[in-house]
């Protein structure tokens, strides 16, 4: 896709966001576009004060998931992490950037990922990466979870398997078991100093949801 030629970063950080939004005609809801604005949202509040580069971070949050949609279809088999940055280089090849830079938004958006083997290496990456991490726990978190096993078709809770096992993808792919296998994680992955500010609300906010989920379930509430 041809870059216009901006120069200036808001500019450029424009013409990015546009680009990437056409990547999610027909992505599910628990990662569509408005997942993507509110990662960025979290990077320009972070960003700043850990000292990120704002043009590489914010082009990079635009560019994130743009490889989902082949994740999602692929029921897991594809790293969007891996398959978006692939996607990612031609559109950033043709930046006014340097080359530092252009590696920089590449590993940003390939380590994004909990489950990615590459650690966010740059002020940057460990910025969004912890932007995409909030995003997934604290009150949206819990709906996102809910979302995503609404649209493969999870149920609402199967307390008779141990969630650790269940299949990914399947029906007992529930929201309980995206907290216990991931959520419930991601206070102590986060990387930056102001991420961890924010996530610790959003942690106990959470875990005080799934305590109160399952005593409802049980009839004890």
């Amino acid at each position: 896709m041809k870059i216009a030629n901006p120069t200036d970063h808001e500019s450029l950080v424009i013409r990015i966001k546009k680009i990437a939004k056409t990547y999610f005609g027909g992505a599910r809801g628990s990662h569509d576009w408005e997942h993507t604005l509110r990662v960025c949202r979290l990077c320009e509040r972070i960003g700043p004060v850990e000292g990120a580069d704002m043009q590489v971070l914010l082009i990079a949050a635009y560019l994130h998931d743009i490889g989902r949609t082949d994740q999602d279809t692929s029921n897991g088999a594809i790293c969007h992490g891996e398959k978006g940055a692939r996607m990612a280089e031609p559109i950033v090849d043709q930046l006014p950037l340097s080359d530092t830079q252009k590696q920089n938004i590449l590993h940003c958006i390939k380590s994004h990922r909990f489950r990615s083997n590459g650690e966010p290496k740059t002020p940057e990456a460990r910025v969004l990466f912890d932007a995409d991490k909030l995003d997934a726990i604290g009150a949206v978190g819990v709906a996102r979870a809910y979302l995503f096993a609404g649209e493969i078709g999870a149920c609402l809770h199967n307390p008779d398997i141990d969630v650790e096992k269940a299949i990914p993808y399947s029906k007992d792919d529930t929201g309980f078991r995206e907290f216990k296998v991931k959520l419930c994680k991601i206070n102590d992955r986060i990387l930056t100093r102001e991420g961890r500010k924010l996530a610790r609300e959003r942690h106990a906010f959470m875990e005080h949801f799934f305590n109160r989920f399952l005593e409802e379930y049980e009839g004890k509430r």
